[in-house]
């Protein structure tokens, strides 16, 4: 087919590499006479990936469940604003961030986190999944909890105070 295309062409194409393609190889200089890349199909789903996905969903969910006991019968604050000031004020007790949160003020909240020793749990969806998780129409792109209430979030964290 290539080949076809450039005996059709050959007049209005005028380069030094015609030669090449008359002689039945492949002009690499041309991209229309050039070969297809070769391409590999890969499996991406594997017994291993599957059971983890299948954890990190049901931790998700988890996680979900003990935010809204926390909605329900605790304190929190929304927002990057409310989040320092707590933190300043050595309130917090946890921080949530969404993995969409810009990263320098991601960074900003967990130097602030590290000083006043607050646990910092990076959320596995973005603001509008955290949001969503709170009871809330809009996005969360961070929440500190000052009273768990009811729920055990703080102690279930992993690798959290």
């Amino acid at each position: 087919m290539l080949q076809r295309l450039y005996n059709q062409h050959s007049e209005t194409l005028a380069f030094p590499f015609a030669a090449t393609a008359e002689a039945g190889g492949f002009c690499l200089a041309h991209p229309l006479l050039s070969p297809p890349p070769r391409r590999r199909r890969r499996s991406l789903v594997t017994g291993a990936t599957m059971v983890v996905a299948k954890k990190t969903k049901k931790t998700q969910e988890s996680i979900n469940n003990r935010l809204a006991l926390v909605m329900k019968s605790g304190k929190y604050t929304l927002g990057y604003k409310t989040v320092l000031r707590s933190l300043r004020n050595n309130k917090g007790k946890l921080v949530l961030i969404a993995n969409n949160c810009p990263p320098l003020r991601k960074s900003e909240i967990e130097y602030y986190a590290m000083l006043a020793k607050v646990g910092v749990h990076h959320f596995n969806g973005n603001n509008v999944d955290l949001g969503t998780a709170c009871g809330k129409y809009f996005r969360v792109c961070c929440l500190s909890i000052i009273d768990p209430g009811d729920s055990d979030i703080i102690k279930s964290m992993p690798g959290d105070q």
